[in-house]
């Protein structure tokens, strides 16, 4: 997919706010300092579009940005900042859930993880609860130029074994750089392809297992190499995705 034009369209505190049009959305979100509107600005390509700032937790509301006329990418709040007061972090548990839970439109969301720490719990708990809810999520790795790329390789495989240990299989994963801008190609390919699926807001059930469904078709299982290769073949991909998905799971879970 190319980008052509972003724009910013809105920002509120309150779902029944949002766009009030049949276009999908993808929404981006993750711990506070995950590195979001960075990456936003480099999958757009406008640097700028959403505000970085070296203060954590900055972003309070829900903000859609209008990409190509066609489908938002929708910028949620960060979760896990601490020094925030109970009843900011009460308001943005509430933001967050709501959107996720109630927006039809959402195809589907960007789950933010900072590539050089070992698995949070504050993340592992998201997930979790995702999973509960059958919401379809996607893994993305950030901030992997500050480590080698076998390094990168190496902690984000080990991560996504240990997830293995939790969950029968992975959804998609992929590692990602705002700075050398891999992963770039691969997010924008994913969204085209689940972009070409209908909306159907009246019944949200339906149109949730269609998106699973077309998720699991295009990326099973996780480690997606090709974001260290831009020349990575399909079939290559599809080894390394086998690898990990051999990796020993708990049925139980």
């Amino acid at each position: 997919m190319i980008v052509n034009q972003a724009r910013f369209v809105v920002s509120n505190s309150k779902v029944e706010m949002c766009p009030n049009e049949m276009r999908h959305e993808f929404a981006f979100i993750g711990r506070s300092n995950v590195g979001k509107s960075s990456l936003i600005n480099m999958l757009t390509g406008k640097k700028g579009l959403a505000m970085t700032s070296s203060t954590p937790g900055k972003t309070l509301l829900i903000n859609h940005f209008l990409i190509n006329d066609e489908w938002y990418l929708v910028d949620l709040p960060g979760y896990g900042y601490a020094q925030r007061s109970r009843e900011t972090r009460n308001d943005i548990n509430r933001i967050i859930k709501e959107y996720i839970l109630t927006r039809p439109q959402m195809t589907c969301l960007f789950l933010l993880i900072d590539g050089r720490h070992k698995p949070q719990k504050n993340d592992m708990e998201f997930m979790d609860w995702l999973g509960e809810n059958e919401v379809p999520f996607c893994i993305v790795f950030t901030k992997l130029d500050k480590m080698s790329s076998n390094a990168a390789k190496t902690v984000t495989s080990n991560y996504c074994a240990e997830l293995l240990e939790r969950w029968e299989e992975l959804p998609p994963v992929f590692r990602t750089s705002s700075v050398d801008r891999r992963g770039r190609v691969e997010i924008l390919d994913y969204i085209e392809q689940l972009s070409k699926l209908p909306l159907d807001t009246d019944s949200p059930e339906t149109a949730l297992s269609a998106r699973q469904e077309q998720a699991a078709n295009d990326y099973p299982g996780a480690a997606i190499d090709i974001a260290d290769r831009g020349d990575a073949t399909r079939e290559e991909v599809g080894e390394s995705v086998e690898t990990l998905n051999n990796n020993p799971r708990n049925s139980d879970m």
